[in-house]
């Protein structure tokens, strides 16, 4: 199972502001596997190394995944604005 993590102060402000009990759910799905649960989906472009996931509404996690320490690492929680 992966943990989740940050590596900014605004990241983890951004999580701590939308963290309710229905996330901290979804979370656990994710933690799983965070590939495939959630819709989870590798973004394009210049956003390449980064995945994606969506809790519900118009809330989005943005984050890269590191096999080798099994931790989420979440850069951006927010709606599609995230992205920009």
């Amino acid at each position: 199972m992966y943990k989740i993590t940050t590596r900014s102060k605004k990241a983890e402000k951004q999580f701590r502001d939308f963290l309710d009990d229905k996330i901290a759910k979804k979370l656990e799905l994710l933690k799983q596997n965070p590939r495939t649960n959630l819709g989870a989906h590798k973004l394009k472009g210049s956003l390449k190394d980064f995945w994606s996931c969506w809790f519900g509404s118009d809330l989005r996690m943005m984050y890269k995944i590191d096999d080798k320490n099994k931790e989420i690492i979440i850069f951006s929680v927010g709606s599609h604005k995230i992205y920009l």
